[in-house]
Formats: C-alpha cells, sequence, structure tokens
C-alpha cells in the first residue's frame, strides 16, 4: 500500500497506473448506477449526462468513459469555480448543491448540475458532481424565445441538502415549474445517488491504499496528462489559422457568421473569436464555457485523443471570445438552443487547422448540431407527458475511413430505441431507416444520415390536441461540407404531412399529422473519382448509395445484376469524367 509521501514523485509508474484505472472505474460506476436509477429515457438511453470528480481545490481529475464533451468541458471550468466561491471549512457531511445557471455551467437551463463534498476523516478531500440533461425544466420549449427567462426555472446555487437534510420545499418549488414533476425528481434523485456512489467508492480506495489525500494524486495524473498534451499540441505547425464561416439561421431569421483565428505557439494553442456575431434575439446564444467546450473538444479529440480529460489537458487550450458575441453572451440572453451554434465550434476549428493538419480532421457532419426534438402534449386521459429525443446524422469522412451513420458528433449522445420512445409517449413511429445517397461522395465516403417518420394516432386513444413539437438543429439551408475535393451530403429536412414545415419554433400537431425527420449526412473527403470502385459497390450492395449515384458522383459502374463494379467501364467513364 502506497503511504502518501510529500515528495517530488511518490507514486512509482505501476501504483500510479493501478490507481488512476481505479479513479476511472469509480466514476464509470457512478455513471453506470444513472442507467439504473434514472426516470427520463433521454438519461437512461440516449445517454445525456456526465460524471466527474475533482480534487480538493475543484481541479477536474477524472470524467467519466461516456460523458457529453458539451457538459465535461463546461464542467471543468465550471464546477471549478464553484467550488472555490466558498472556503473549504465551510461544507459539511452530507452537503449536496444544485445549479443550472447556464453562466455558470453547461450553456443552458436544461442542464442540472448536482454536486458534494467527499469527506474522509473529517476532512474535505475531493468534490463528485454530476450534471443531467433535464428533457424537462418547464418555461417555453422552443429555440425562437427571446430571453432566458420563458426558457424554464432558474435555478442558482443552492443546497438540495444541508448536512443531509432534504430542502423539501426546494424540491416542492421545481415540481411545481414543470410538466412532469415525479419524473424530473426522480432524476434529481438519481444525480443524488450518483454522487454519493462516487464518494463511497473514493472513500473506499483511499482507506484501502493508505492516501491521506486525493491532492498528491492529482498532482500527478494532471502534470502528466498537461505535459502529454502539450506534446501534441507541439507536433501541430506554429503559425495563424485563420476562418470564417456561416451558421444557418433557423426559419427566416438572418445566418449567423462566426470569425475565428487559431493560434499555435510551440506547445500552447489560442483560439480568439474576435468579429464574430454579436449574440441575437433568438435561443442559440452560447455562453463561454459551453464554446470553449467544444473547442477543446476539437483539439484534444484530433491531436491527443487517447489521455484522460482533466484539469491538465485544459491548461494548454486558451479561447477568448467578445463578451455580448453569439459565442459569449451576456444574460438574459436566451440560450435553449446552444447546441445549433456551440456544436460547430468542433468542426471550425476543424477547418481552420485543416490545411495544416490535414490527416487530423473529419469532414462536416450531420450530426452537428445534434438533432435534438421535443415532445409533450396529454395524453387522452389528460394525463401530461413529455420526452426528448437527440438524433444523429452521418459523420464526417476523414483521410483514413468513411464516417460513420447516425453519430452524434461532436456532442456523443445515444439514439434512443423506437420502443422506449413510443412507451414514454403516445406517438407512433412508422419508419426510421437509413436514407440512401445522403452521404457525401469522396474518396472517403460521408456516414449515411438517418430518416424517422412519427404519425400521431387519432382513435380513442389518441392524444388531446395539440401535439407539441420543438424542434432544435440545423442543416435545413446549408450541409454538411466535404473536404479536400470531397463533396457535401444531403440535407436535412423537416416535413408535416409532407410538406416542408419550419423548425425554427413550435409546431403544433393533431390526431393524424404525420412528422418526418430527415438528418444530413456526413461531407467526403478527397476526390470521389478515386474511390476505390469495389467499394463503392458494396455501398450499392448495402444501400448506401444508388446504382444512379455511383455512376453520377464516383463514375463506377455497377451492374444491376450482379451489383459488382465494371473495371473496364468505370476507367473509361473516370477518365471522361476527369475531363470533363
Amino acid at each position: 500500500m502506497i503511504k502518501n509521501q510529500h515528495t517530488q514523485s511518490p507514486f512509482d509508474p505501476i501504483t500510479l497506473e493501478i490507481l488512476w484505472r481505479r479513479l476511472v472505474s469509480i466514476v464509470d460506476e457512478a455513471d453506470a448506477s444513472v442507467a439504473r436509477t434514472a426516470f427520463s429515457s433521454l438519461l437512461r438511453d440516449a445517454h445525456d449526462y456526465t460524471c466527474m470528480f475533482t480534487d480538493s481545490r475543484g481541479q477536474e481529475l477524472v470524467q467519466g468513459t461516456f460523458c457529453t464533451p458539451g457538459q465535461a468541458g463546461a464542467m471543468a471550468i465550471g464546477v471549478r469555480e464553484l467550488i472555490r466561491s466558498r472556503p473549504l471549512s465551510d461544507y459539511r457531511p452530507g452537503d449536496v448543491f444544485i445549479i443550472n445557471d447556464p453562466w455558470a455551467l453547461a450553456g443552458h437551463l436544461n442542464d442540472v448540475c448536482v454536486w458534494s463534498p467527499i469527506f474522509f476523516r473529517e476532512k474535505v478531500v475531493a468534490f463528485t458532481a454530476c450534471v443531467f440533461h433535464h428533457a424537462d425544466i418547464g418555461g417555453r420549449v422552443a429555440s425562437d424565445n427571446r430571453e432566458v427567462f420563458e426558457e424554464g426555472l432558474f435555478l442558482p446555487l443552492v443546497k438540495l441538502y444541508d448536512a443531509g437534510r432534504l430542502n423539501e420545499d426546494l424540491l416542492d418549488l421545481i415540481r411545481w415549474n414543470v410538466r412532469t414533476p415525479e419524473e424530473v425528481a426522480g432524476d434529481i434523485r438519481s444525480q443524488v445517488a450518483a454522487n454519493h456512489v462516487c464518494g463511497q467508492k473514493i472513500v473506499e480506495m483511499m482507506e484501502e491504499e493508505g492516501l491521506d489525500n486525493i491532492d498528491d494524486l492529482a498532482d500527478e495524473i494532471i502534470g502528466r496528462t498537461e505535459k502529454s498534451m502539450r506534446s501534441a499540441i507541439a507536433r501541430i505547425p506554429d503559425g495563424n489559422y485563420p476562418y470564417e464561416g456561416i451558421i444557418e439561421g433557423a426559419g427566416n431569421r438572418k445566418d449567423i457568421t462566426i470569425r475565428m483565428t487559431v493560434s499555435v505557439d510551440g506547445d500552447d494553442i489560442v483560439v480568439d473569436f474576435d468579429g464574430t456575431d454579436d449574440q441575437v434575439g433568438w435561443g442559440v446564444n452560447v455562453v463561454y464555457n459551453f464554446t470553449y467546450a467544444y473547442v477543446f473538444m476539437a483539439v484534444k479529440s484530433a491531436f491527443d485523443p487517447d489521455i484522460p480529460i482533466n484539469e491538465g489537458a485544459i491548461r494548454p487550450v486558451k479561447m477568448t471570445a467578445p463578451e455580448g458575441s453569439v459565442v459569449h453572451c451576456r444574460f438574459p440572453a436566451a440560450v435553449a438552443a446552444r447546441m445549433q451554434v456551440g456544436h460547430f465550434m468542433t468542426e471550425m476549428v476543424f477547418k481552420a487547422l485543416s490545411a495544416a493538419t490535414p490527416d487530423n480532421i473529419i469532414a462536416g457532419s450531420g450530426g452537428t448540431p445534434a438533432q435534438t426534438n421535443i415532445f409533450y402534449g396529454k395524453r387522452h386521459d389528460g394525463q401530461p407527458w413529455h420526452t426528448m429525443i437527440i438524433r444523429g446524422g452521418g459523420m464526417g469522412a476523414s483521410s483514413r475511413a468513411d464516417g460513420h451513420h447516425c453519430a452524434i458528433f461532436p456532442a456523443n449522445g445515444a439514439n434512443t430505441p423506437v420502443e422506449i420512445f413510443e412507451s414514454d409517449t403516445p406517438l407512433i413511429v412508422e419508419s426510421r431507416t437509413l436514407v440512401e445517397d445522403s452521404g457525401g461522395p469522396g474518396r472517403m465516403r460521408g456516414g449515411i444520415g438517418r430518416q424517422m417518420t412519427i404519425r400521431v394516432p387519432d382513435g380513442d386513444l389518441a392524444p388531446l390536441s395539440p401535439t407539441s413539437i420543438a424542434v432544435q438543429a440545423g442543416r435545413y439551408r446549408y450541409p454538411p461540407e466535404g473536404i479536400f475535393g470531397g463533396s457535401p451530403s444531403q440535407k436535412a429536412r423537416f416535413l408535416k404531412n409532407g410538406k416542408a414545415a419550419d423548425p425554427s419554433g413550435l409546431t403544433f400537431c393533431k390526431p393524424g399529422d404525420v412528422i418526418a425527420f430527415y438528418s444530413a449526412g456526413g461531407g467526403g473527403y478527397g476526390n470521389p473519382l478515386e474511390r476505390d470502385p469495389d467499394a463503392v459497390a458494396e455501398d450499392v450492395k448495402k444501400g448506401y448509395v444508388s446504382i444512379e449515384a455511383a455512376r453520377k458522383e464516383y463514375g463506377a459502374v455497377i451492374d444491376p445484376e450482379s451489383l459488382k463494379a465494371d473495371p473496364a467501364a468505370t476507367a473509361e467513364l473516370r477518365s471522361v469524367q476527369t475531363k470533363g
């Protein structure tokens, strides 16, 4: 067993690795408890939550393996500041805090953080925290709200438990401000349980390993992580890499211009958003923490994907953004649909660095932004219901591989099974399929998009009118782009009864209405005429690419009977297309 010695490096490499793996397993065990105890399918099935813990100074040490980057990156900054907002002597065993202030943490009211001190031998040694995306936080559920006051219940930092005693008045306040109070209260209790699991296992580890504190171990892990991250950044050629991109305005709103410069100097990287558009009068504004989270996601995933994510990983990555801009908005801006802008930050950093590091980035993705749909209403007996799903799109291709299908990138969520959706709602899913020809053509093909058709049933069990649907998504106007000669994918579509519908506000449906969602595919990478004809033939066999698109986009001639490529005819056609 290790006795904590206050020397330069108190842990030998083998012991350090064992302790690190144990820390990860502890947070993952807390994470797994959520799947067993959460009420909402957005948590149980779509996994829209993040568990983590810090040392006694609030420095993030470990986060769950299946975390959501937007929450995790924002928590690394926000939880640290919350912990440091009061002296350690103020904390008591059994204290549990709750907050959903978008500017303090993950950027919108639905992301509720519950966090607690961990005591060992009557001393605070660490903190454990989790952020859950609550499908229901009250308010008007739409992306066209003008201020955060319209978007739901706003909880400042307050104690949920004071020295182990539940604040019943606070829980009642929450219950009376949401549509599905039992589900929301159950999910909050799931957060408390996850933190309890983490705290209990940390104490067990300290007892078994003879540790007096967590801070010495944290210093060792964080220091090594920072060294690795800096080494990865140092491999990027020094320079300033500007990029200007456009994000579509929903409905008839004007587009939003994002300007950034990625500056690499040795082992430091700075992303500056000077010149980016001001915050807007609808719900896509992004707080600083959430913007930073997806800037960090780009750097981390592209250049050092295998190291831990903790305080050491974020230290070399800096960001500046004008206060009052759409990526660093001021209170009380509307922020409910902040993913419609924030998720693009990863893609835009990739594009800025594409010329310098072409093998480390991917083309545009149809799951950027995450295709979020909120459904609510009343069943035939008047009972309220409310649910949320997150749909993926095709992932962008890279220099080495085709894009994944139906990926929620960069948000890292999961698709909710049809059976769960239909049990949560009175709605019926008529179909859910991949969309042929939706992936962007390229030497490496973009991932395939997905279609989902939902019917509001009529008859005796029809829900009471209206059934409300809020869409927080994108790619309706501009498809994910290809890169290095790759082509864009198909665009997203939102249909009501077969006609294009407006995704920017609430859509009201009556019994018998049919809603169809089409997510975009991913952009292609490289010249499509350089794709292996056998790979194109395999795509045709699997229904990813039609025979017509194989010929038009890839110059590949596929026999309609055998579904095999004709090498001679393909070479001749490609020669003609190249000259043309």
